[in-house]
C-alpha cells in the first residue's frame, strides 16, 4: 500500500496531538508535532534538562513514524521550490560532462595505482597505468559500479603490493564505511583469497601494509568476538600470509601481532605504512582524535617495538629508500620540524633535525594515511600549510633545504608519490581550476603539467578569488577566501555564503569549486571560506586555540567572518547565510543560538548538538581528546556554555534551518540532528521554517552514490535559493 507524503503528515500530527499531556506543536508552525518527555540529568551539581531524549533511539517505530514524517514534510518543501530543478539539473549537466580525473596516486612496483573518477558513474574506481602516469595507459581492475549497480558500494582505501601484482581494497556499503577487505589480482582484476571482514570502520578507520615480498600483509581489524558495544573499538594489527585460494585464507588463521601493547587501546586509531621501505613497516597510532601519537616499527624478526610515546609529539613516521626513519616531531615545534634516525637506530633521542621549523605548518599523517612528506633516493619533500595554501620544500636527505615546488598562488599540494629515480608526481589545487597532476625533475628542477588532469565545463574565468582577513573577538586575524564574480558590488545586496569547519586540526586548504560553487555565482551569490581556529592552518597551536576548553574560540573566529562580510559591504543579516558539516554542524548550531538575529538561513550537515551526550554516542569516546567530557568539571563547564541544544531559548526568532543527515552515519549519530531540530521547532518565533532531511542511502558522506550527492547539493541550494529570494538566472 502506498502512503501520500500528505497521508503521513497529517497521521503523525493527529497520532501526536492525541498522544499524553506533554506533547507539544512546534512553533515552527508547519512542523509535525513532537511529543516531550523531560529527563533532568545532574552533573557536577548542575541539573540538565533534556526534553527529546527519546528521540535518541533510532530504532524506536514512533522515532522512525517521526523521522519520516519530518522527511515528508522537507520533501514536500523542497520539491515545490521552483528553483529546486533548474538547480538539479545544472549540477547534472555540469558534473556529468567534468572529464575522467584520477587522484589518491600510489606507486606498486613498475605502476601508478590510482582512483578513478568517471562522472555520471555512481562511485570511483581502481585504476591502474604506467610510472610515465599517462591515463592512455590507464586499465580499471576493481569497479564498485559492476560489483554493485544500484551504487551504494564504494572503495575506502586500497594498497598494491610492493610488486604491483596485487591490490588490497577495501570496499564497504551504504556510506557506512564498514569495510571488507579483499585482493585483487591486478594482472586479471580477479579476485583471490577470502574477504576479511571487520578491518575499517569510522572514526577509528582501517589500513594494512604489505610484506615486502607481497605474500603476505599486516591488516588492522576489529574485534569479532565480546559485547556489542566493542565492536567498533580496540583496532588490533594482523598478520595474514597468502595461500591465494578460496577457503584457505581464512583470517581466522591470522596472528594478532599489536594491540595488547597499545597504550588507551580503546580508541586507538592505527595507521600501517611502509610506502617508501617495503623492508620496514610502521604503525603510527593516535590517541583517538587527539593529535598524539605512538610509533612503532617492526623488525626482521617480526617484532613491534614501540619507538615514540605519546609524549614525544611526533606526528608523522616513514623509513625511506634509504632504510633511515624519518619523522615530523612538535617537540618544541608547534609547526613541525623533521627528525631522522640512522638506518638501525630506533632511539628517538638520538634523531637529528633535518628540517627546523619554519613559517610554514607541517600537518600530521591523514586519515587516509597521506604522509606530509615524500622521500626519494636523495630528496625529501615537505608539505607546509602558510594559512590554508600550501608550500612544499625540497630538502637533501641529510638536511639543508634546496628549494621549493613550483605552485600557482593560493593552491594546495595534497599528494606527493614517488614515480621514478629522479621524479615525483605532485598534486596541485586552486579554487579555480580542476586538480592536476605535475612532475617534478630532480636534475632540471624544473616541473611539467602531465595528462592526468581533469577538465570540467565549469568555468570561472568571470570570477576570483579574494583573501581576506577578518578580526575576531581577542584580536587574532582569521584568513577568509571568498569568490565573486569580477563584476559583484560591494553595496550590500549579495546573498553570502559563509562556510566554516574548525576542528581536529583539518584544514580547509584550496579545491576546485566546482558545480555547486557555480550554481551559487549563477544565482547572483558570493562564496566565503573562513580559516578558522581549531584547524592546522597555522599549526597545533592554531588548534589547539580552538579545542576543548578554547572551542570558544572557534565560534568568535566564525562570527567575525560573518561580521566581516556586513561590514564590508557584501551583505547584510537579511542577504546572509552559513553552512558547515560534521563539526561544521556543530559550529552552526552554535553560532545561530549566540548569534539567533545575525543570519537568514543555515544549512547544518551531519552535525554535533547535544555536547552533554555526544561521548555517549557509537564513536563518541574517539571525540573527547577534542571535546572534553563531562566527567571532568571544567571541560563539563565549557562544553555546557556552548551546547547549542542546551541554548535553544524559546520565543527566539531563529533563521531557517536544514538540518541534513544520513542513517548509516557512523561517525554522528543522526539522533543529534534529530534532537536539535525538535528543540528549534519548539522554540522559534521567526515563523521561518526548521526542516530536517534524513537520507537512508548515506552516512557521513563518504563513499555516497553520485546521484545521491547530487541530491543532496540540489536540495540544499534550492532551500538557500528559496529563502534568500535568488534565481538561477544564468545559463550555466
Amino acid at each position: 500500500m502506498r502512503i501520500s507524503v500528505s497521508q503521513i503528515i497529517r497521521v503523525v500530527v493527529a497520532v501526536n496531538l492525541l498522544s499524553a499531556a506533554g506533547s507539544a506543536l512546534g512553533a515552527d508552525p508547519g512542523a509535525p508535532a513532537t511529543d516531550i518527555q523531560p529527563v533532568t540529568d545532574t552533573y557536577h551539581g548542575t541539573a540538565v534538562a533534556d526534553p527529546y531524549r527519546w528521540l535518541e533511539d533510532g530504532d524506536d517505530p514512533a522515532v522512525k513514524a517521526w523521522s519520516e514524517a519530518q522527511n515528508a514534510r522537507t520533501r514536500a518543501y523542497l520539491d515545490a521550490l521552483p528553483e529546486r530543478q533548474p538547480i538539479k539539473a545544472a549540477l547534472t549537466q555540469l558534473i556529468s560532462n567534468s572529464s575522467p580525473y584520477y587522484y589518491d596516486l600510489r606507486r606498486g612496483g613498475a605502476s601508478i595505482f590510482a582512483r578513478y573518477n568517471q562522472p555520471p558513474k555512481q562511485q570511483p574506481m581502481l585504476a591502474v597505468m604506467t610510472l610515465a602516469a599517462d591515463p592512455a595507459t590507464a586499465r580499471v581492475i576493481v569497479d564498485p559500479n559492476a560489483i554493485d549497480p544500484k551504487g551504494t558500494t564504494a572503495i575506502d582505501w586500497f594498497v598494491p603490493s610492493p610488486d604491483g601484482r596485487l591490490v588490497a581494497v577495501s570496499l564497504s556499503e551504504g556510506g557506512s564505511e564498514d569495510g571488507v577487505l579483499h585482493i585483487f589480482e591486478v594482472a586479471t582484476g580477479k579476485e583471490i583469497g577470502d574477504p576479511i571482514p571487520n578491518v575499517q570502520y569510522p572514526t577509528g578507520g582501517g589500513s594494512m601494509a604489505w610484506r615486502a615480498d607481497s605474500k603476505g600483509f599486516w591488516y588492522t581489524r576489529y574485534p569479532t568476538d565480546g559485547p556489542p558495544e566493542d565492536r567498533h573499538f580496540y583496532m588490533h594489527v594482523f598478520f595474514h600470509k597468502m595461500a591465494g585460494a578460496p577457503g584457505k585464507d581464512s583470517p581466522d588463521k591470522d596472528m594478532d601481532v599489536l594491540g595488547e601493547d597499545i597504550p588507551n587501546p580503546k580508541i586507538a586509531e592505527i595507521l600501517l605504512d611502509n610506502s617508501f621501505d617495503p623492508d620496514h613497516p610502521i604503525a603510527i597510532i593516535q590517541n583517538g582524535d587527539s593529535g598524539a601519537y605512538v610509533v612503532y616499527a617492526i623488525d626482521h624478526a617480526g617484532k613491534w617495538t614501540r619507538i615514540a610515546n605519546y609524549d614525544d609529539k611526533i606526528i608523522a613516521a616513514a623509513f625511506g629508500p634509504d632504510h633511515a626513519l624519518y619523522l615530523v616531531s612538535r617537540e618544541g615545534a608547534p609547526r613541525g620540524k623533521v627528525l631522522k634516525l640512522s638506518p638501525g637506530d630506533l632511539d628517538i633521542r638520538q634523531a637529528k633535525t633535518i628540517a627546523p621549523q619554519d613559517d610554514g605548518a607541517i600537518e600530521p599523517v591523514s586519515e587516509d594515511n597521506v604522509q606530509p612528506f615524500a622521500i626519494t633516493a636523495d630528496r625529501l619533500y615537505v608539505k607546509k600549510l602558510i594559512g590554508g595554501p600550501s608550500r612544499v620544500d625540497i630538502y637533501r636527505l641529510d638536511g639543508g633545504k634546496i628549494g621549493e615546488l613550483p605552485l600557482p598562488p593560493v593552491a594546495a599540494v595534497n599528494e606527493i608519490v614517488p614515480a621514478g629515480k629522479d621524479s615525483v608526481l605532485f598534486s596541485v589545487s586552486t579554487y579555480l581550476r580542476p586538480t592536476y597532476f605535475a612532475r617534478y625533475d630532480t636534475g632540471s628542477g624544473k616541473a611539467e603539467e602531465t595528462r592526468l588532469a581533469q577538465t570540467s565545463p565549469v568555468n570561472f574565468d568571470d570570477a576570483e578569488i579574494v583573501r581576506d582577513f577578518a578580526t575576531s573577538k581577542d584580536g587574532t586575524k582569521v584568513p577568509l577566501n571568498i569568490l565573486r564574480l569580477k563584476t559583484a558590488r560591494l553595496d550590500g545586496k549579495n546573498p553570502v555564503l559563509l562556510y566554516g569547519y574548525g576542528g581536529y586540526g583539518i584544514s580547509l586548504t584550496p579545491s576546485f569549486l566546482g558545480a555547486e560553487r557555480r550554481v551559487w555565482l549563477d544565482g547572483g551569490g558570493v562564496y566565503a571560506i573562513a580559516n578558522i581556529r581549531g584547524g592546522g592552518e597555522y599549526g597545533e597551536a592554531w588548534h589547539r586555540q580552538g579545542a576543548l576548553t578554547h572551542k570558544q574560540n572557534v565560534f568568535d573566529d566564525f562570527f567575525a567572518a560573518a561580521q566581516f562580510m556586513v561590514d564590508t559591504g557584501y551583505t547584510t543579516s537579511k542577504r546572509l547565510a552559513i553552512m558547515g558539516g560534521s563539526n561544521g554542524g556543530l559550529l552552526m548550531g552554535a553560532t545561530l543560538t549566540q548569534h539567533p538575529g545575525f543570519f537568514r538561513s543555515v544549512v547544518a550537515q551531519v552535525g554535533i548538538y547535544d555536547m552533554l551526550r555526544v561521548e555517549l554516542d557509537p564513536n563518541g569516546a574517539f571525540n573527547t581528546t577534542e571535546f572534553g567530557s563531562v566527567t571532568d568539571p571544567d571541560q563539563f563547564k565549557a562544553l555546557y556554555a556552548y551546547s547549542p541544544y542546551h541554548h535553544v531559548e524559546n520565543g527566539v526568532a531563529y533563521p531557517s534551518m536544514l538540518f541534513m543527515t544520513g542513517a548509516n552515519d557512523g561517525r554522528v549519530n543522526p539522533m543529534q540532528s534529530r534532537k536539535m531540530a525538535a528543540r528549534l521547532q519548539a522554540a522559534t518565533s521567526s515563523g521561518q521554517p526548521i526542516f530536517l532531511r534524513t537520507s537512508a542511502d548515506s552516512g557521513h558522506g563518504h563513499g555516497s552514490a553520485l546521484s545521491v550527492k547530487i541530491e543532496q547539493s540540489a536540495d540544499y541550494l534550492a532551500f538557500l535559493f528559496g529563502q534568500l529570494d535568488m534565481k538561477l538566472s544564468q545559463s550555466p
